[in-house]
């Protein structure tokens, strides 16, 4: 097991579409992070019959290092970039811890906009299909992909997950990640943009705690914020700290349940979806 981020090496993407209930495994190579002893941090990719090999260099006194980690996710990031572009559809790339309220903002957007613009989504949790379901009940296009021990979706698996969605051209995909702070800010999904939600519940200082996440992300959505009388958290330090890490993250504050800054929200998609001359 990865000391990082908690991958095992027999980690594995299942696909499940919502609408005909096919399931498809898949087993990919696997990556993983070792701390040296000097504090240097290691990061490769092998498939399963490399690891020994790779394994007695990183704990020998020389380290060869073939495989650049990101490397295969990043060519096919890109070229889900470009199938994305072709296609005139806005990819979103929704991160949070667990429990920040992605569901809910992403089922309360869909409900509140799917008279306008075409939203289709790929649900990324380590088990059960329990929020495609959620998100399944607005009428939309889901396909859940299960990443069993990964922490993290990667490019491989959106180019999987859209072949089974298959969304339509001049409309949007949501992204909804695994639950985790670290790990899918480093991934490149071939999205148009990175987009934190964090909630109020959690603390004031999660952009100074985890600052690649905020650093990689446009914009931060601040998620319960009806429950601020009840809590204690620093709406001004919060941001304060985002845009410490990030000058140029844009800041929005939204209640799902109340509906509250919700519509800063809708008008900063529209005005992306404007973008790509997607009709509206």
């Amino acid at each position: 097991m990865c000391v990082t981020c908690g991958c095992s090496d027999d980690a594995e993407g299942k696909i499940t579409n919502l609408e005909t209930g096919e399931v498809n495994h898949h087993h990919d190579h696997h990556t993983h992070t070792h701390t040296l002893a000097d504090g240097t941090v290691v990061t490769h990719s092998h498939h399963h019959d490399e690891a020994s090999q790779i394994h007695a260099k990183i704990h020998g006194t020389t380290i060869s290092l073939e495989q650049d980690i990101l490397a295969k996710n990043n060519l096919l990031a890109a070229q889900n970039r470009g199938w994305f572009k072709g296609r005139n559809i806005l990819a979103l790339n929704l991160m949070s811890s667990p429990g920040a309220g992605k569901t809910t903002l992403l089922t309360c957007t869909i409900n509140d906009l799917k008279q306008q613009l075409p939203i289709s989504v790929i649900e990324g949790d380590q088990e059960t299909t329990n929020d495609a379901q959620k998100i399944k009940e607005t009428g939309c296009k889901v396909v859940q992909i299960n990443t069993g021990t990964g922490c993290h979706l990667d490019a491989s698996m959106i180019d999987r997950g859209l072949q089974q969605l298959n969304p339509p051209l001049n409309s949007v995909v949501m992204i909804e990640n695994v639950g985790n702070l670290v790990c899918p800010a480093l991934f490149d999904l071939g999205e148009q943009a990175k987009v934190v939600i964090l909630s109020v519940t959690e603390g004031e200082d999660k952009p100074i705690k985890y600052p690649h996440m905020f650093r990689a992300s446009e914009m931060m959505i601040l998620t319960k914020i009806d429950l601020l009388p009840y809590v204690q958290f620093d709406v001004e330090r919060c941001i304060k700290y985002a845009k410490q890490v990030n000058p140029h993250i844009q800041v929005f504050q939204v209640s799902a349940m109340t509906g509250e800054g919700l519509d800063g929200w809708y008008k900063w998609l529209t005005e992306k979806v404007g973008s790509l001359s997607i009709p509206v």
